[in-house]
């Protein structure tokens, strides 16, 4: 079972890295990984489960925070009480996006970033991914508000980036009057 000291923290440099495409068919270990990080998802956001195993709560997750530089990322979105969407999406790409940018109010968070992070991080209200499923099926996704801002907080940590890189240091909450705040 993945636990919450299984996942890279930022100091790690593998973070920084780019993620290299994904070939088909997917190997026995990527298909396995991403079983374990939908488990992972899950788990972590069922109270009871997340506290008894320490899982910290989390929605997405990329293959980069495992170690595995391979251009993949698994979302599991708690669409109802206990009821989840997962998406696992490959070699992915931002094709369309929204001209409305907003941000989560309470902050962003991360799975690798174990502090808290004061500052707000301006994302696409929408966004419209094309990428591959398991079997290598080209699939178009559409996401808004939440699911808009995972989506590109996973992407972003293929390409090496972190949601505080975007904050900017001197003024943290600069901008904030521009964006929507969810």
């Amino acid at each position: 079972m993945l636990k919450t000291k299984d996942i890279l923290d930022e100091k790690d440099k593998r973070l920084r890295m780019v993620s290299k495409e994904v070939s088909f068919p997917l190997t026995k270990k990527d298909k396995d990984l991403i079983d374990t990080m939908i488990k992972y998802l899950h788990d972590s956001q069922i109270e009871e489960i997340a506290e008894k195993y320490d899982l910290r709560p989390g929605m997405g997750m990329s293959a980069i925070q495992l170690g595995v530089a391979k251009r993949y990322f698994v979302v599991v979105n708690e669409i109802d009480e206990g009821e989840f969407e997962t998406y696992v999406l490959i070699n992915p790409k931002i094709i369309s996006n929204s001209v409305e940018k907003i941000y989560v109010e309470m902050g962003e968070g991360c799975l690798s970033v174990n502090r808290p992070v004061e500052g707000i991080v301006p994302r696409y209200a929408r966004v419209t991914l094309e990428a591959y499923d398991m079997e290598g099926r080209k699939i178009h996704v559409r996401g808004r508000e939440e699911l808009a801002i995972c989506f590109q907080h996973e992407l972003d940590h293929l390409n090496g980036i972190l949601f505080v890189d975007h904050i900017d240091k001197k003024d943290p909450f600069k901008g904030k009057d521009q964006y929507r705040a969810i």
